[in-house]
């Protein structure tokens, strides 16, 4: 089992992570990416579900044509943990390298 974050410890996180932001009451955190086109954007997805998928933790995806939000909350203890901490600038790092 995995510690929920407090308010402090996911706005000091944030800091860090320019991309993302805390919704669903600082019950998860999202970022909206940006593409060429849906191809590129359904790459970009694919990329992320390799990372997700080593970590064993799966962000929610919504594509659109060239724009992807995903939003991390750690489902089974029902907010942010650390574990959506360690994934989120993962999921940065992918999206400034298209």
């Amino acid at each position: 089992m995995t510690r929920l974050l407090t308010a402090a410890e996911i706005t000091d996180r944030l800091s860090d992570l320019p991309d993302w932001r805390a919704v669903d009451d600082g019950k998860a955190i999202a970022a909206t990416f940006k593409f060429a086109d849906f191809k590129a954007a359904l790459s970009f997805v694919n990329q992320v579900g390799d990372e997700a998928e080593g970590l064993n933790h799966h962000p929610d995806v919504d594509i659109r044509w060239n724009k992807v939000i995903l939003t991390l909350s750690t489902h089974s203890e029902g907010g942010l943990t650390q574990r959506d901490f360690q994934l989120a600038p993962r999921i940065s790092a992918r999206a400034a390298s298209q």
